[in-house]
């Protein structure tokens, strides 16, 4: 069943006739090189530039471009490690608050009584710092996020795949990199795409489609 059909079926089992379709996505890639020791894999993000390079040494495997956090919810700079992966991720601060059909986006702390909360889809999340992690997601060409690192829809399941547990991230307000991997670094421009209808983000089907598609928040 395509992303299209499926949410225009829960639009419909949810009475929400004002649902839009989905627009395919932009065509963007970044290529993965695999490693050949996962034990010296790293990873360098320049908030300035935007942008990931997930190193094996001095080898570089990908480079990417990120969105960062915006102002008050600034992405952590620093020196941190992975602890924790997850293909299928939900926020536990941000997301829905479902009362039957009525479906309202909103914080974990402020569920009313008599609504349970589904967090947002993070898919391919990938946690450096408590509660912060590289997932897939709009790559805005401004600060945008609560903190975290989106990565394109089609980079995500790469980025996922070749750093490890235990890598190294440095996050900084720039990196030597800039100049050499980072210079021209093409960047999509599908963030502007609306997001499918709260409906169908608070179902389980939603990860089969979006993990490859792109989440705004």
């Amino acid at each position: 069943m395509s992303a299209c059909l499926r949410t225009a079926l829960l639009c419909a089992a949810f009475g929400l006739s004002s649902c839009a379709t989905r627009p395919q996505p932009v065509d963007f890639q970044s290529t993965a090189a695999t490693p050949t020791d996962p034990s010296r894999v790293h990873v360098k993000v320049s908030l300035t530039h935007r942008a990931a390079y997930v190193l094996e040494g001095n080898r570089p495997l990908l480079v990417t471009p990120v969105a960062i956090g915006k102002a008050g919810s600034e992405t952590p700079t620093g020196q941190f490690r992975v602890f924790r992966k997850e293909a299928r991720k939900r926020s536990n601060t941000y997301g829905f608050h479902v009362r039957g059909g009525d479906i309202r986006s909103g914080k974990r702390v402020d569920t009313p009584r008599g609504s349970r909360y589904v967090g947002y889809p993070m898919p391919w999340w990938v946690e450096f710092h408590p509660g912060y992690g590289f997932h897939a997601g709009s790559v805005w060409p401004t600060p945008r996020t609560h903190g975290c690192l989106r990565l394109h829809q089609n980079v995500a399941p790469r980025f996922f795949a070749i750093v490890p547990h235990g890598a190294r991230i440095s996050i900084a307000r720039s990196q030597p990199e800039d100049a050499t991997l980072g210079r021209g670094l093409a960047r999509p421009t599908d963030y502007a795409d609306p997001d499918p209808p709260a409906a169908y983000l608070i179902t389980d089907a939603a990860f089969a489609d979006l993990m490859g598609k792109s989440l705004h928040r």
